[in-house]
C-alpha cells in the first residue's frame, strides 16, 4: 500500500516517493528563463530524434517510395503519421516527466509486471534496431566515395567491414561530455542543420517550383494510394516518419537526462571523459498534488509541447519531404536510373553527379554517408541506453558492482552490442535491413500506446491523461497495426492483406 509520502503506480515496481516539481530555473541554473534561454537551455531533446530519423526513412525509404510511385496518395499519409507520432511522443513523455522513470523501465509497472515487460521490451527493441542497416548503407557510401563507383555483390564484405569500423567510431562519440545525452544533442543539432541546409539548397536549385509545389500539396490532399504500391515499403516510410513510430519511446530517455520535470530528481548517464560519476536512481519520484506543482506541471508541459510540435513535427515533415522531392525529381530526368533497394544509398549522389558534375557526386556522397553515420550512432546509443537503464532497474546487484557509477555497465553494454550488430549485418542487403527495422517500429506502435493509456491514468491528477489523449493513442495503435499486419502477411505468406 502506498503511504501519504508515496504513490504506488501499477505492479512489481517500488512506490514512487512524493516530492515537489523543480522549477525550470532550478534545473537549468538560470535566475529567470526568457525566450532566448528557453531555446538555448530547455529545447533540444527532439533534435536527437531528428538526427536519428533523417538518414533512414528520409534519406532512403522515403525517396525510394516517392521516386517509384510519386507523391499524390502518399504525402497525406506521411502527415497523418507525423501528427500521430508527435501526440504519442507527448503521451510517453508525460509519464517520464511526471515520475523520472524512462519508458523501458516504466512499462514494467503494467500487469503482469517487470518479469515479463522488461525482457519483452528489450527483445522488441532488438528486433527493431539490432540489424545495423544504417552502418551498412553508410559503408556503401564510403566505398563508392573511395572507389568511385557502387559496390558489386562480391564486394559486400568490404562494405560490412567499413560499417563495423563506423560503429566503433560511434562509440568514441559517447565517451565525451558531462552527459552523454548533451553530447548527442549538440552533435545532432549541428548535423541536422548541416544536412537539411545542403538538401534544401540542392532541391531549391534544381527542382522547378511547380514540381515542388505539387509535391508539398500532397501532404494535405487526401488521394488514393498509387496502384501497385509496395505495402511493405509503405509501412517502412510510415514507421520511419519522424523517428520510428512505436519505438519513439526510446528518445524519451533524453528528457530525463535533460532534467524535464521529475527527471531532474532521478539523475543522468555521464560521459566517461568530461563527466563525473552520477548515480541514476533505479526507480522514479513523482510530485505531490498542490496548486504550486500544478502550475509547474503546466509550465513543463508547455515546454514539452514546444519541443515536440515546434522541432520534432516540423523537422519530421521537412526531413521526409525535402530529400524525397530531390530524389523523385531526379528520377524524371531523361536517362535516370530506376530507384531500387540496392542502389538507394548512393542514388542521389549518382544522379546529381551525372547531371550536374562530379563535384556534386562527391559532395552528396559525403553528406549521405555522414547522414547515415550519425543516424547509426544515435540509434546505437539509444539501444545501449535502454539496455543499461532496464538492466539497472531489474538487477539491484548492478548498483553494488558499479558502486553507483552507471558508466561502468553502460560502456560494457556498448561493446557487446556493437559486436552483436557486427555479426547481424551479414544477413541481408542494407536497405532490406532498414525495411525490416521500420516495420518492427509499427509492431511497437501497436503495443506501447496501449501501455501508456494504463500508466498515464495512474499519475497524480494534474498530469493524468485526458480522454482525447486516450483516443489518439488508440488510433495510433490501429494505424500502426494495419501496416504491421500487412508486413507479416508478406513475410510469411508472400501476399499482402491489402493490394493497391
Amino acid at each position: 500500500m502506498a503511504s501519504k509520502d508515496s504513490l504506488q503506480i501499477g505492479v512489481s515496481r517500488p512506490e514512487l516517493p512524493l516530492d515537489d516539481l523543480p522549477t525550470p530555473e532550478e534545473v537549468f541554473n538560470v535566475p529567470k528563463l526568457n525566450w532566448g534561454q528557453v531555446f538555448k537551455f530547455v529545447l533540444g531533446p527532439s533534435m536527437i530524434a531528428l538526427g536519428a530519423s533523417i538518414g533512414s526513412g528520409e534519406w532512403l525509404l522515403g525517396p525510394l517510395a516517392f521516386g517509384k510511385y510519386g507523391f499524390m496518395g502518399l504525402g497525406w499519409l506521411i502527415t497523418i503519421a507525423a501528427v500521430l507520432q508527435t501526440f504519442y511522443n507527448m503521451e510517453v513523455a508525460r509519464f517520464t516527466m511526471a515520475t523520472g522513470e524512462v519508458p523501458s523501465v516504466a512499462f514494467s509497472r503494467t500487469p503482469p509486471g517487470k518479469a515479463f515487460w522488461l525482457p519483452f521490451t528489450l527483445i522488441i527493441i532488438y528486433l527493431g534496431w539490432i540489424w545495423g542497416g544504417w552502418a551498412s548503407t553508410a559503408g556503401q557510401g564510403l566505398f563508392a566515395l573511395f572507389v568511385g563507383r557502387p559496390n558489386v555483390k562480391e564486394e559486400l564484405e568490404v562494405v560490412r567491414i567499413i560499417a563495423i569500423g563506423l560503429m566503433m567510431l560511434s562509440l568514441g562519440l559517447f565517451l565525451f561530455g558531462k552527459k552523454v545525452s548533451e553530447t548527442l544533442e549538440k552533435f545532432n543539432t549541428w548535423a541536422v542543420w548541416f544536412v537539411m541546409i545542403f538538401v534544401i539548397a540542392v532541391t531549391v536549385a534544381i527542382v522547378p517550383a511547380s514540381y515542388l509545389g505539387s509535391a508539398l500539396a500532397s501532404a494535405v490532399i487526401p488521394a488514393r494510394i498509387p496502384a501497385g504500391m509496395d505495402i511493405t515499403l509503405l509501412g517502412g516510410i510510415i514507421g520511419y516518419t519522424g523517428f520510428a513510430a512505436g519505438f519513439n519511446f526510446m528518445l524519451i530517455n533524453y528528457y530525463r537526462d535533460k532534467g524535464y520535470g521529475m527527471g531532474h530528481k532521478v539523475g543522468f548517464i555521464a560521459g566517461l571523459l568530461g563527466g563525473k560519476k552520477k548515480d541514476v536512481l533505479p526507480s522514479g519520484v513523482t510530485f505531490r498534488e498542490s496548486e504550486k506543482n500544478t502550475s509547474l506541471w503546466n509550465r513543463w508541459w508547455r515546454y514539452l509541447a514546444m519541443d515536440q510540435w515546434g522541432i520534432f513535427f516540423v523537422g519530421a515533415m521537412l526531413g521526409m519531404f525535402i530529400p524525397s522531392i530531390m530524389v523523385a525529381y531526379l528520377t524524371t530526368i531523361p536517362g535516370a536510373g530506376i530507384p531500387e533497394k540496392a542502389n538507394m544509398p548512393i542514388y542521389a549522389a549518382t544522379e546529381l553527379g551525372r547531371n550536374y558534375g562530379q563535384w556534386l557526386f562527391i559532395l552528396t556522397l559525403l553528406v549521405g554517408t555522414f547522414t547515415l553515420f550519425k543516424t547509426q550512432a544515435t540509434i546505437l546509443e539509444m539501444v545501449i541506453r535502454n539496455t543499461a537503464d532496464s538492466a539497472y532497474a531489474m538487477f539491484p546487484k548492478l548498483h553494488e558492482w558499479t558502486k553507483g557509477d552507471m558508466r561502468k555497465f553502460y560502456y560494457l553494454v556498448a561493446v557487446v552490442i556493437i559486436l552483436l550488430i557486427a555479426i547481424i549485418i551479414h544477413l541481408a542487403l542494407p536497405t532490406e535491413l532498414l525495411i525490416i527495422s521500420s516495420n518492427m517500429s509499427n509492431l511497437a506502435g501497436v503495443i506501447f500506446p496501449l501501455i501508456m493509456i494504463y500508466l498515464n491514468s495512474k499519475l497524480p491528477y494534474p498530469a493524468r491523461a485526458k480522454w482525447w489523449s486516450i483516443l489518439v493513442l488508440v488510433i495510433f495503435a490501429l494505424f500502426s497495426g494495419f501496416f504491421f499486419a500487412n508486413f507479416v502477411s508478406v513475410q510469411f505468406f508472400k501476399v499482402p492483406l491489402v493490394k493497391f
